[in-house]
């Protein structure tokens, strides 16, 4: 369907798109010819030099496989090109390393453009005979660096064999110098040929077309062919495909006699025929276990059975005319018709003095056992051959075939005979051996084809099936007359549009596509066809959801296709074994019930009460969720005439909606692997009732659905982890939509369940809190007014305790979220009660647990799970800010306003994307925020200036190359130093290398850029020592500064301090660094020493303290800490060289260098003391740790 699936491309999508692929695919020519030429000029360079044959050898590949796809580009270009390598070949000077490497260059173009068009292109004259032969011979067939060379070489000779004199004649004398006989040359050909077809490599098909070239001319055929026959039949039942040896052997042999049989003459081959195909049968590859010998036996048995039948077209075929446009165009009607019907009695005259035989049978017989075959390759080559063998019985015989082809179509066949079937029947279509008269059998097979699925275990099969059954109507759709198809179209329309919306299948889906334009194209019959392939085109139809919820609708609009896609989704997409494609089909019915709403009320709906109750587990989820749509999509139609959804639905399916629960909480099918479907459906069934108010106020039902959700939450770690979001959600959605249609004047209920939801945020169960949280939530305004407060704090007593023991991190995140929708619900009054909405009294609180959820660093062996709290704080910020700022903007102060800010912006320059993203769009919204503005932003002008509008859209956080390149200016804005640097400290840290290049790069960028300005640099300074110093027992931050500060250092960030002798700035950050001498932390180690080794450039007291540190770590009891200080100091001393005086610098550098600094610890001790005495630092004192004397 590949062609099919290029021409539906080109229908659809709009021009820009349509310019994109036609520039990205479709080449205009072969625009490298220049450099193709100097890549094969320049062989005679490189081919002694190992990398440069390499890299040319690859660029020529690149080229040349741009031109897979439109190989007929090369077609003016490649006879230079030969010419150019063959003049190398044959050149006597050229080594042995250049020809092959010729020749590898001969294989990717041969490769490229095919072995049949290429081969054709080599000089086939007399005078190529013998230096062709004589090369080959010369040729060792075990070497596999050469084998191209090899598979050309063969393939020439199968051209020199086409020259028309007979081959004694270029024997010439035998005799030898020797006077030993020489060989003839047909029968040094025919050993080459033979030697070839046993070997491993890709030779072996070269071989066979040298075969199939050599056996079939006059001379070699007389006094050959039966020998070679012999030889190769004896190969043939000698081997078997148990050792790889043999199954090569029997490869050559099978190729090499399937292209002799199609390329030979009939009247030289049929004589052989009978005994090859007994032959066959005694081996019975067909139960071989390699694809590869089933599909050649395959291939030769068509061929042998091609031989058997005279080559004629049968007369009885149907023939829709001339198939081109400008031919048809060209001839008078008249001719046209008499072209096209060929009278009955001169076809019944024909098929009398025509005998079939026997073998006919054998081989039809076992091309049918081929269509079963578990290959694709299999089935493939026995449709085509029993669609080629066809062509030549007579008419009753064909029906024959056609009806055994037709049996593949049971439920009792897999789905491989299923395939091979749909193959065969479009071969036989495609070549008019498929009369009208079967059409009616036909027809309806390929329709239950195209729905075709099997389920295996947990998943299915059959979409070979379906793509294979789309072929056959694309076949059908160029194969017959409008006149002939249009009692089926309605059926095969409908058909190939459910496929085209409704498979699973992408490829299916665009295969159906295709097929039912190249219908409305050649047919023009089908309703409707160009208004649906503008919508359903090739691009179209790849986004299942797209499909589904948008285009299906689209279709069901025109009253031919409703009904059919409607059935279909209840027959076959209901009970699906694939969970989103239930959900997705029961999404489907709700947008399609406007387009037939009685037919769903009166018809479906019913259907589906039934299938809720049933047995299949699959079946009953898929109902459940189709009931409660179907019924909220009435309920929405109701509304706009007045008519309540009771009034639309029969008594009968609202008791039988009522019943649902009931019936399965009986059943116990709420319990098991089954419960993890039926509880989120039954809450989503719950949901949709309760939002299309059906009348059940009062009833004992819905103590029973709240009984559901309740035990839902309290059970939920019961559950796959995979399933527990969705189910989690679905209950909240039930939750709220039950509460606000049953409980507003159930007062007792509201407390009952506000409390229950309370003590639930204190459960031992992480997912337990996380439902109590996200059900406090989703409570309506009614039910939280007056407990706001209650609610509040429970919310923030878990978040606090939660946090700082480190648990219950996806609990604390929807706790978060909690927070925001509880205080959106409420509303905002300046001057309420606390209890009742966000007010004076309560923003702070608030606020306080939203910005202490922004510190969460929570990690575990999932990595940064605090993340996930971090950016649920993120948004709950952002809804609850923009509510205030349009609410009640006098109790937004100023401080809470920057602190917000602040942290956004610190997120927004942090090291994960995700975050950073989703912070640095909250930070622009907030910013930008018109209705309502957001008061009290710090340096709201300058970030307006930083961040314009069009940011917001432009700017994409997710790319540290551009995220970076304006967070870094807030560097400059007082309010935002500390927190902007505290995030691009770990992003500068971190190990992510994007990230790290990108940050350190904007961060040097601004840092040259206030070099000049004293004020500036001692402002950041102080900003990096306090961070530096709040942070010391922070590894998440440490290790990163550190790494950040080495940076800084080598970078001569600090060059400003150096010219000042003990600056404040060096000896503070000096006394910090030495605070991490006593860490057993390996990372921290390194990152400190090569901390130190930056601050050696700071003049007076901090270099013999920084020297002092460093010879101490020399000596440190890790000897990884004591080799890399060593190494880092000497890479020190290089850059600073007057840290030594110059008499000892030498010998430093020596020891240093030279010294096990991994050996003993007493042995190191005294090189250190050296190098102590050297640099004129006192040397460092043991201290002897007295044991403590018990009391």
């Amino acid at each position: 369907m590949t062609s099919m699936e290029t021409e539906s491309g080109c229908s659809g999508g709009d021009g820009g798109e349509l310019d994109a692929v036609v520039s990205a695919c479709v080449l205009g020519g072969f625009s490298e010819a220049s450099e193709t030429r100097a890549l094969l000029s320049s062989l005679l360079e490189v081919h002694g030099d190992m990398m440069a044959s390499e890299s040319t050898t690859e660029r020529f590949l690149v080229i040349m496989n741009r031109y897979q796809e439109q190989p007929h580009l090369l077609d003016p270009h490649l006879e230079w090109m030969l010419n150019i390598i063959l003049d190398i070949v044959r050149s006597e000077k050229s080594p042995p390393s250049l020809v092959h490497l010729s020749f590898k260059f001969l294989y990717i173009m041969c490769k490229v453009r095919g072995y049949k068009i290429f081969m054709q292109l080599f000089p086939h004259e007399v005078a190529d005979v013998q230096p062709v032969l004589d090369l080959l011979a010369r040729q060792d067939p075990k070497d596999s660096e050469t084998w191209e060379t090899r598979y050309m070489l063969l393939l020439w000779l199968s051209m020199t064999c086409l020259i028309p004199f007979d081959l004694h004649r270029l024997d010439g004398y035998l005799e030898s110098d020797s006077g030993q006989a020489r060989e003839p040359i047909m029968d040094r050909i025919l050993a080459i040929a033979k030697s070839y077809l046993l070997v491993s490599d890709c030779s072996r098909d070269a071989a066979s077309v040298l075969i199939s070239k050599f056996m079939t001319r006059p001379d070699v055929k007389q006094k050959r062919l039966g020998d070679f026959l012999d030889w190769n039949l004896t190969t043939i039942s000698q081997t078997n495909d148990q050792s790889m040896r043999d199954i090569m052997v029997l490869d050559g042999a099978l190729q090499s006699l399937a292209k002799l049989y199609k390329h030979g003459k009939r009247d030289d081959l049929l004589q052989y025929a009978p005994t090859i195909l007994q032959c066959l049968e005694q081996k019975q590859l067909s139960e071989s276990s390699q694809a590869m010998l089933r599909k050649l036996c395959v291939k030769l048995i068509q061929r042998l059975g091609l031989t058997f039948l005279k080559p004629r077209l049968a007369a009885w075929r149907y023939q829709r005319g001339c198939r081109s446009l400008a031919a048809n165009l060209s001839m008078p009607q008249s001719a046209i018709i008499a072209a096209a019907v060929t009278p009955e009695v001169q076809v019944q005259k024909q098929e009398e003095d025509y005998d079939i035989p026997e073998e006919v049978e054998t081989v039809i017989e076992q091309l049918l056992v081929g269509l079963k075959d578990k290959e694709t390759i299999v089935r493939w080559s026995a449709a085509k051959g029993i669609g080629r063998l066809t062509g030549r019985l007579p008419k009753e015989l064909a029906d024959e075939v056609v009806g055994s082809v037709l049996d593949c179509f049971s439920f009792q066949e897999t789905d491989n005979t299923w395939h091979g079937g749909c193959l065969a029947l479009a071969e036989l279509g495609r070549r008019g051996l498929l009369l009208p008269s079967r059409l009616t059998d036909v027809v309806p097979l390929i329709i239950k084809s195209l729905t075709y699925e099997e389920k295996r275990g947990a998943c299915s099969v059959g979409s070979n099936v379906r793509d294979a059954a789309c072929y056959v109507c694309w076949s059908f759709a160029r194969a017959y007359e409008p006149k002939e198809l249009k009692p089926f179209v309605t059926d095969i329309a409908s058909a190939l549009l459910i496929t085209t919306v409704f498979d699973r299948d992408v490829n299916c889906r665009r295969a159906a596509s295709a097929a039912f334009q190249e219908n409305v194209g050649r047919q023009g019959t089908f309703p409707h066809g160009i208004d649906i392939l503008t919508a359903a085109d090739y691009f179209a139809v790849g986004n299942l959801t797209n499909c589904y919820l948008n285009i299906s609708v689209y279709i069901a609009g025109f009253p031919e296709y409703t009904k059919a896609m409607i059935d279909h989704l209840v027959a076959m997409k209901i009970n699906h074994w694939d969970g989103a494609v239930r959900e997705l089909t029961t999404k489907a019915l709700h947008n399609l019930t406007p387009q037939a709403p009685d037919y769903m009320a009166a018809t479906v709906l019913p259907k589906m009460l039934l299938m809720a109750v049933g047995p299949d587990l699959h079946s009953r989820h898929g109902a459940i969720l189709a009931c409660a749509e179907i019924t909220h999509a009435l309920h929405k139609l109701g509304l706009q005439t007045n008519r309540t959804v009771v009034e639309i639905i029969s008594s009968e399916s609202v008791d039988a909606l009522k019943n649902i629960h009931q019936t399965i909480h009986d059943r116990k099918q709420y319990r098991g692997f089954g419960g993890e479907l039926m509880r989120p459906a039954m809450c989503s069934l719950i949901e949709k009732l309760s939002l299309s108010k059906m009348p059940f106020k009062g009833d004992p039902l819905i103590t029973g659905w709240q009984d559901l959700i309740d035990d839902t939450i309290k059970t939920l770690h019961l559950f796959s982890s995979g399933l527990k979001d969705s189910i989690i959600a679905a209950v909240v959605s039930a939750l709220s939509a039950l509460c606000e249609e049953y409980y507003q004047a159930d007062s007792d209920t509201q407390e009952v369940l506000v409390s229950q939801y309370i003590d639930g945020l204190k459960s031992p169960q992480m997912l337990t809190r996380c439902g109590s949280a996200l059900a406090l939530g989703s409570l309506p305004a009614f039910m939280i007014h007056g407990k706001v407060m209650q609610i509040l704090e429970g919310l923030q007593q878990m978040c606090a305790l939660s946090q700082k023991d480190g648990t219950f991190t996806e609990a604390r995140r929807d706790a978060v979220r909690a927070v925001a929708q509880v205080c959106v619900k409420a509303g905002v009054c300046a001057q309420g009660s606390p209890d009742s909405s966000l007010c004076l009294e309560n923003v702070a609180e608030v606020y306080g647990v939203l910005l202490d959820s922004m510190n969460d660093y929570t990690t575990d062996s999932r990595g940064d799970v605090g993340a996930w709290v971090r950016e649920a704080a993120m948004s709950s910020l952002m809804e609850v800010t923009l509510q205030v700022a349009g609410g009640a903007p006098e109790i937004l102060s100023a401080d809470l306003v920057k602190c917000t800010m602040c942290c956004l912006a610190q997120q927004s320059a942090e090291k994960i994307d995700r975050s950073r993203a989703h912070a640095g769009s909250i930070f622009l919204r907030l910013l930008h925020s018109t209705e309502p503005a957001v008061p009290h932003i710090p340096h709201r002008e300058e970030l307006l200036n930083i961040f314009p509008p069009e940011t917001t859209t432009s700017l994409n956080w997710n790319a540290p190359s551009q995220a970076f390149r304006y967070i870094t200016k807030l560097l400059g804005l007082p309010e935002y130093q500390r927190h902007t640097l505290l995030g691009i400290t770990v992003s500068v840290g971190g190990i992510t290398q994007s990230t790290v290049e990108f940050s350190s790069q904007w961060l040097f960028d601004y840092l040259r850029g206030i070099q000049g300005d004293g004020a500036a640099m001692t402002q950041f300074g102080d900003t990096l020592l306090i961070i530096f110093r709040d942070n010391l027992r922070n590894d998440r931050v440490s290790i990163p500064f550190l790494k950040m500060l080495n940076q800084m250092l080598a970078n001569g960030c600090f060059e400003i301090f150096t010219t000042r002798e003990d600056h404040p700035f060096c000896v503070e950050l000096l006394n910090l660094c030495k605070e991490f001498k006593k860490t057993k932390c390996i990372s921290k180690l390194r990152a400190c020493t090569a901390a130190f080794c930056g601050l050696v450039q700071f003049q007076g007291e901090v270099r013999k303290k920084v020297l002092s540190q460093l010879l101490m770590l020399l000596c440190h009891h890790f000897p990884v800490v004591r080799k890399t200080t060593a190494s880092q100091m000497y890479e020190m001393i290089l850059t600073y060289d007057d840290v030594a005086d110059a008499e000892v610098l030498d010998d430093v550098m020596t020891v240093l260098s030279d010294t096990n600094w991994e050996s003993d610890l007493a042995a190191v001790r005294t090189h250190r003391n050296q190098l102590c005495d050297w640099m004129g630092v006192p040397r460092p004192k043991v201290i002897d740790k007295k044991p403590v004397s018990a009391s």
